[in-house]
């Protein structure tokens, strides 16, 4: 069976678009998605910038050339996400969602199941501002939701989860990775959503 690597980050609105149609790959075709997180450093190529509940900037560091940017991509989000009953709310601030993609790694461990109720529970809720990725515990919440066992988790949070997640987030680096979602087949990057038919029609082959 083939494995397609999938980098994702909770906190990516066109990663979270994605979701569902990477799904449709397993699902029509002979293959296995290896799902891995790739935590965005947003400040670095966006800026940083916080809003209060009614949108106004309290704080920022962004060009105008990063706003215009920003506002574009959400407004470009929610209409595609409107065509397909999603909610995407955007964040009041840039979130470090590295917890929730250690979180991932746990999950996954423990079968398609638990994985896939994770990965569904984080990214809609967060799009609904309903969810605080940056606290261990919520997060831990969310594991045992999904059957998860949790037992250990907080030491592999700290820990060894820590250090697994910045070793994939390196070694992606150094595979040209720079953003999500990123498809990964036989060698060859794919980012964004919109090269999914280019997936498909290489994947005709192995069509179930």
């Amino acid at each position: 069976m083939k494995t397609i690597t999938v980098y994702t980050d909770y906190k990516s609105p066109y990663a979270y678009l994605a979701k569902d149609l990477a799904y449709r790959l397993e699902n029509d075709f002979d293959v296995r998605l290896d799902w891995l997180p790739y935590t965005l450093d947003v400040p670095s190529f966006l800026g940083d910038a916080r809003v209060d509940e009614h949108g106004n900037v309290i704080e920022s560091n962004r060009s105008p050339h990063q706003w215009r940017r920003v506002r574009y991509a959400y407004m470009d989000c929610r209409r595609q996400a409107r065509k397909r009953g999603l909610t995407i709310l955007g964040p009041r601030k840039v979130w470090d969602s590295s917890l929730a993609a250690i979180g991932l790694l746990w999950v996954k461990r423990q079968g398609q199941q638990a994985f896939r109720a994770y990965h569904d529970r984080v990214f809609e809720r967060f799009w609904r501002r309903e969810l605080d990725i940056e606290d261990p515990a919520v997060i831990e919440k969310v594991l045992r939701e999904t059957g998860a066992d949790t037992g250990g988790f907080a030491d592999y949070l700290a820990g060894p989860g820590r250090i697994e997640h910045d070793e994939i987030r390196r070694d992606a680096e150094a595979a040209g990775v720079f953003g999500v979602p990123t498809f990964v087949v036989d060698g060859e990057l794919f980012w964004g959503r919109e090269n999914l038919p280019d997936i498909r029609e290489m994947l005709e082959p192995l069509r179930r």
